[in-house]
């Protein structure tokens, strides 16, 4: 998935924009919370209605092409990372259909991006059974352990591209400067669960 590619199309979209947020496959106008799909070939989001979500709300509807993001968030317990090998503490893990997983890191320049291991990835799975239950490409395990914050959820990959945006807004200077950490502390705790 490229979030640099799906994060550069919302923030074109929003600037380019004259009227209300449309569904990306009829056109139709979307309210501010809606649903989305993954197109899987173009690796990016696609704003969706309720009338065209509900078309690919079943198992394999979009054969492949399209996935609907789910809703769901859980939050977990705190869980060991390290072992996975990536060197920041604000990231998100997505599964692939293939059974690889890719690491991504918010920064000042987009995603950092980094495979995972996969036999760390099936440790860590058999260790928090909740991770296999993740829906490829469209969930991901969001973790934050920076300035002694320990969240740790499995989210729809749009929280994790809004994660992206928050901290290419945010961040000033070389270290951040004084508004992306409380930004990104708050974006956490304003996630709520629900299934």
């Amino acid at each position: 998935m490229s979030v640099d590619g799906a994060l550069a199309r919302v923030i074109r979209s929003a600037a380019e924009r004259d009227g209300p947020e449309r569904c990306e496959l009829c056109a139709q106008p979307v309210p501010e919370e809606h649903r989305h799909l993954y197109a899987a070939e173009r690796a990016e989001l696609l704003c969706a209605c309720g009338a065209c979500a509900v078309l690919f709300a079943g198992d394999g509807a979009g054969g492949g092409r399209y996935l609907l993001v789910p809703r769901r968030r859980v939050r977990l317990e705190p869980l060991d990372t390290a072992p996975l090998g990536v060197p920041v503490g604000l990231v998100f893990f997505v599964p692939r259909a293939d059974g690889t997983v890719t690491a991504q890191g918010p920064s000042p320049a987009g995603a950092m991006r980094w495979e995972v291991d996969a036999g760390r990835w099936a440790v860590m799975r058999a260790a928090c059974p909740p991770l296999a239950t993740m829906a490829p490409e469209v969930e991901a395990l969001l973790v934050n352990t920076v300035r002694g914050m320990d969240h740790h959820w499995i989210v729809p990959v749009e929280d994790c591209f809004r994660m992206v945006a928050l901290v290419r807004r945010e961040w000033r200077g070389l270290a951040g400067g004084g508004r992306v950490w409380p930004a990104v502390e708050r974006f956490f705790t304003e996630l709520t669960e629900r299934s």
